[in-house]
């Protein structure tokens, strides 16, 4: 198969790459807006077409949670429009898609982990736009594949794992929100699920995926600091009201992954393994 990957320079994109060498019966396109501007419907079209595409992996989007407020033009355009343009283009083709999409399509106010069928309520312009491009996608490919997750980190990138292992060498005091829980994701781990997907056969449905387990912003950073060695920065915890920021975020966004273990037979890490595999790579 030929495929796509948009959005390679990214922190899923980059983990995607390394693991394409393990399958080198396809071919693999990795592309960014340098080599492919998925915003211009004509360019995509075009480029899907030429390259004879079978299938789309989605990495590309908005991400920057309280500029989305201000940004809601591009936020829109990256995370709604985009993704149905790569949607009618590999359509064209009989293709499939995998769409990558995010916990924030839920408010947070729920105490037991999200399931698929759970109504999605975003409270955010970044909420909002990622529900309106599952939307979009599921409207424009027959063969989409919808993965939800949340707090991702990888090696790569800019992410709460490297923000939290620099501020924990360079202060002696970090204030951390406890009251706001979920599970993190080492996107390692979702670029693996993603590949066993490609080759058992994209089954078309909306899915969650994230590590094992359920922790707050807080015992996260005191998890980081332990396996990175960090033994001289104080970590306090915070109510989120006494760190006010522009998006509202959901205060419990635990994910239920019965659906994608099942579908896939794949067995999920826990998250405290995989943050000390990736702590150990950097």
């Amino acid at each position: 198969m030929k495929i796509l990957i948009t959005g390679c320079n990214g922190q899923l994109g980059n983990e995607m790459q390394l693991l394409e060498k393990e399958y080198p019966q396809h071919e693999w396109l990795n592309t960014d807006v340098d080599e492919l501007d998925i915003t211009n419907q004509l360019a995509v079209e075009q480029f899907v077409a030429q390259n004879q595409i079978d299938g789309i992996v989605n990495c590309a989007a908005y991400t920057a949670v309280d500029k989305a407020e201000d940004n809601k033009e591009l936020c829109t355009t990256l995370n709604t429009v985009a993704p149905s343009y790569l949607a009618a283009a590999v359509e064209k083709r009989g293709g499939w898609m995998v769409q990558v999409s995010t916990d924030y399509v839920f408010n947070g106010t729920k105490y037991t982990p999200y399931v698929e069928t759970d109504t999605p309520c975003p409270d955010s312009v970044y909420g909002s736009t990622k529900l309106a491009g599952e939307l979009g996608v599921s409207k424009f490919c027959k063969r989409v594949m919808i993965i939800r997750t949340a707090w991702l980190y990888s090696t790569f990138g800019n992410n709460f794992v490297k923000t939290m292992i620099r501020l924990g060498k360079e202060k002696a005091e970090l204030g951390v929100i406890f009251d706001q829980i979920g599970t993190p994701t080492y996107a390692r781990d979702l670029a693996r699920v993603i590949m066993t997907a490609i080759e058992k056969g994209i089954k078309p449905g909306v899915y969650h995926y994230s590590n094992e387990g359920v922790i707050s912003w807080y015992d996260f950073t005191k998890a980081i600091h332990r396996l990175a060695g960090i033994t001289t920065c104080h970590v306090r915890p915070l109510h989120t009201s006494e760190y006010p920021t522009p998006a509202h975020r959901p205060h419990y966004s635990v994910l239920d992954k019965t659906k994608i273990k099942e579908a896939y037979g794949i067995e999920v890490p826990y998250w405290e393994e995989s943050l000390k595999e990736c702590i150990e790579k950097l």
